[in-house]
């Protein structure tokens, strides 16, 4: 048994055998060491009194000095537990051998020593010390034997599953019992700026309802650059976005204009198409064979689009070494382009006066170019600007992964 006590500024380990303590002074006296729980290494030299060598009490327990105390901590002998950085424990915790070892006498700290910290403080006020609450977690919830043998046949079935057929997925039943596990808990980052995030959508969502209301205000160019903004705040993957950008027709050897490139954070590009919305709507307002079919101006959009897709995929390699020469200035330092299967984002249009049948058909016309291309009517863009809003508001955002 092994018990910890706290003597003249000193935390000593007493340690009891069932089978007496003779063994032990016998090892000392041939100045071999002991290991306790394969975590404690003691010799002759770590007892906290020689008298207890001389007299053999092999009947009490045999008492080794562990740590010596340093202001409010104990500061630990790294030779006895075996450890390369400086480990300091506030004097106030109660410790137990539990705190050092784990199933099948594995030292926790060696363990630690694995990832080659520096100085560890456990408890007290010290900056940067792990909070003891935290550390008795850390004890909690070490590896088991059940843990370890579910890990060792989840390594194995994803190896054998893929070439014999097994009645038990081990890796399934690993990935359940670590889920019931209790994980590490972060700092609720969508709560932390969710006063932040509902000023900017609201701003935003004010901003549109007035450009809206006095659309004709604007000339066509403002009218882009300024929902450029609202779309590159919308979509945060997107780190620039530029105008006017020259691709290649290889097939009739012709230079095209494209209106805006976005590119984002990996340097992949998409394009966007932005159209004022005016007051007509995007199908037509008579049925043709029972159907509403976009107006020529959305059908001449999406055109448009996959034509700048095809002429974007044909380019390829060479493409994005031209577009990566010609804006590195405005890139970051060794950010390449890339063009792979770009998509494209059309904004346009308004529904609010569609009926619901002409929002039905609308709805098609979406889903049926949807692999490619994202039509955004600005109806569309206040609703969902308005139902974030209300997201987070209510705090719902936070457990939309539940």
């Amino acid at each position: 048994m092994i018990e910890f006590q706290k003597k003249k500024g000193n935390l000593i380990l007493l340690y009891t055998s069932e089978n007496g303590s003779e063994w032990v002074y016998e090892k000392l006296n041939n100045n071999e060491h002991i290991n306790l729980k394969r975590t404690f290494i003691l010799k002759k030299d770590d007892l906290y009194s020689v008298s207890s060598l001389q007299d053999l009490y092999f009947d009490i327990p045999v008492e080794f000095v562990i740590a010596h105390q340093e202001g409010d901590y104990f500061k630990f002998d790294k030779k006895i537990l075996s450890i390369d950085y400086d480990l300091y424990i506030n004097k106030d915790i109660k410790l137990t051998y539990r705190d050092f070892t784990a199933e099948k006498n594995v030292s926790i700290f060696s363990i630690i020593n694995e990832l080659k910290p520096g100085d560890i403080y456990i408890g007290g006020d010290k900056e940067n010390s792990l909070p003891v609450e935290e550390f008795k977690s850390l004890i909690k919830n070490f590896p088991n034997t059940y843990e370890l043998r579910k890990y060792v046949i989840a390594r194995v079935s994803a190896i054998v599953r893929n070439y014999f057929d097994t009645k038990i997925d081990g890796e399934d039943k690993y990935h359940k019992y670590m889920n019931k596990k209790v994980s590490r808990e972060g700092d609720d980052l969508v709560e932390m700026f969710k006063n932040n995030e509902v000023t900017k959508f609201i701003k935003i969502l004010n901003k549109l309802e007035k450009m809206l209301k006095d659309e004709n205000s604007y000339n066509e160019r403002q009218w882009q650059a300024e929902i450029l903004q609202i779309v590159l705040l919308l979509h945060p993957k997107y780190i620039h976005v530029f105008r006017e950008v020259p691709i290649r027709d290889i097939y009739n050897n012709k230079k095209r204009s494209l209106d805006f490139l976005l590119v984002d954070s990996s340097g992949n590009v998409d394009i966007v198409e932005i159209k004022r919305p005016f007051d007509k709507s995007i199908v037509t307002s008579n049925q043709y064979r029972n159907n509403y079919i976009p107006l020529r101006e959305l059908s001449g959009a999406v055109m448009q689009v996959e034509k700048y897709i095809f002429y974007l995929n044909k380019w390829g390699e060479q493409g994005e070494d031209f577009l990566t020469e010609k804006y590195r200035d405005a890139l970051p330092d060794g950010f390449n382009i890339k063009i792979t299967n770009p998509g494209g984002i059309i904004i346009m249009g308004r529904e609010n006066n569609l009926s619901y049948e002409q929002r039905q058909d609308f709805e098609v016309i979406k889903r049926k170019n949807k692999n490619i291309i994202d039509i955004i009517t600005y109806d569309d863009l206040l609703g969902r600007l308005r139902f974030t809003i209300e997201q987070l508001r209510k705090g719902h955002i936070t457990n939309r992964f539940t």
